[in-house]
C-alpha cells in the first residue's frame, strides 16, 4: 500500500513539472503571431546597435538607411505587401514589392523583394530580421548585420499608420 502511495505521488509530482514546463514554453509562439504584423506600418526611426551610423551603406541593398526613414510599408495577412520609399534630395522614391512572413521559432520577420513577373516560390534570396517588439501600435525590428568580429543592428522603429 505504501509503495502505491509513494508511485502515485512520484506521478502527481512529474505530472505537474512537465505541465508548468510546457505552458512556459507556448507562451512566445503564443504572443508573437502574424496578425500583430499585419497592416500598415511607417518607418519614424531608425537607430544602431553596435556599429556607427556612418558604417551602414545601405539598407536591403537598396538605398541609404536615411531613405527609408518615413516609408509606408503595407502588409496583408496574404504574405503579400510592399514598402514605399518617400524619396527626396538623394533618395528614390518608388514601391517595393515584397512576399513576407513571421516565424514564431526563431521570433524572426523575413522578406523578399518582388519584381513584376516573378513568383514568391521562385524568388530564394531575402532578409530575415529580429522581431523585437509588437505591440498593438509599435513594431521594432532588428536587421542583424556583421560589424568586426561580431553582429550589430540596424534597429527600425514602426508606428502603425492612422486609418
Amino acid at each position: 500500500m505504501k509503495r502505491i502511495l509513494v508511485i502515485a505521488a512520484i506521478l502527481c509530482s512529474s505530472l505537474m513539472v512537465l505541465q508548468s514546463c510546457s505552458s512556459t514554453s507556448n507562451t512566445a509562439s503564443t504572443s508573437l503571431k502574424r496578425g500583430k504584423v499585419t497592416g500598415t506600418w511607417v518607418l519614424n526611426d531608425i537607430t544602431f546597435e553596435g556599429v556607427p551610423a556612418i558604417a551602414v551603406k545601405s539598407l536591403f541593398d537598396e538605398a541609404s538607411y536615411k531613405c527609408f526613414i518615413g516609408s509606408t510599408w503595407t502588409l496583408t495577412n496574404s504574405g503579400n505587401g510592399s514598402y514605399m520609399l518617400p524619396g527626396g534630395s538623394e533618395c528614390p522614391s518608388g514601391t517595393q514589392s515584397i512576399f513576407w512572413s513571421v516565424s514564431t521559432a526563431d521570433e524572426t520577420f523575413q522578406f523578399k523583394k518582388i519584381y513584376e513577373g516573378d513568383k514568391a516560390k521562385n524568388v530564394t534570396t531575402g532578409y530575415r530580421l529580429v522581431l523585437s517588439e509588437t505591440s498593438g501600435d509599435r513594431l521594432v525590428l532588428k536587421s542583424p548585420i556583421e560589424y568586426g568580429n561580431s553582429t550589430a543592428y540596424v534597429v527600425m522603429n514602426f508606428t502603425k499608420a492612422a486609418k
